[in-house]
C-alpha cells in the first residue's frame, strides 16, 4: 500500500510538471509575436515532462503510455537542442562586462 502512495505522489508531481509546461507553453505561443526559440524550449518542456510523466504512468499501472500513437517529433528535439547549445555558446564566447 505505501508503494502505491508513493507512486501516486510521483504521478501527481509528474502531473503537475506537465501541466506547468503546457500552462507555459500556451503563454509563449499564445502572444501576438512568437519567439521562435522560446517556443522551441517551451516545447521542448512539454515533451520532457509528458515522457516523464508516461514513464510513471506506465511503471504504476503496466498499461500503455497515454501518449502512444502521437506523432513522433524527436527531429525537432534535436533542432531545438542544438539551437539551444548554439546560443549558449555565442553567450560564453563575449567578453565579460565590467561591473562598474
Amino acid at each position: 500500500m505505501r508503494q502505491n502512495a508513493a507512486m501516486s505522489k510521483r504521478i501527481d508531481a509528474a502531473r503537475k510538471r506537465l501541466n506547468q509546461a503546457l500552462k507555459k507553453h500556451a503563454e509563449v505561443v499564445g502572444g501576438s509575436a512568437v519567439s521562435i526559440k522560446k517556443s522551441q524550449r517551451a516545447a521542448a518542456e512539454v515533451r520532457e515532462a509528458a515522457l516523464a510523466y508516461a514513464e510513471i504512468v506506465v511503471e504504476k499501472t503496466g498499461q500503455p503510455s497515454p501518449f502512444d500513437g502521437l506523432k513522433d517529433t524527436s527531429a525537432l528535439r534535436d533542432t531545438t537542442i542544438a539551437s539551444l547549445k548554439s546560443e549558449r555558446d555565442k553567450i560564453a564566447s563575449k567578453p565579460a562586462k565590467k561591473a562598474s
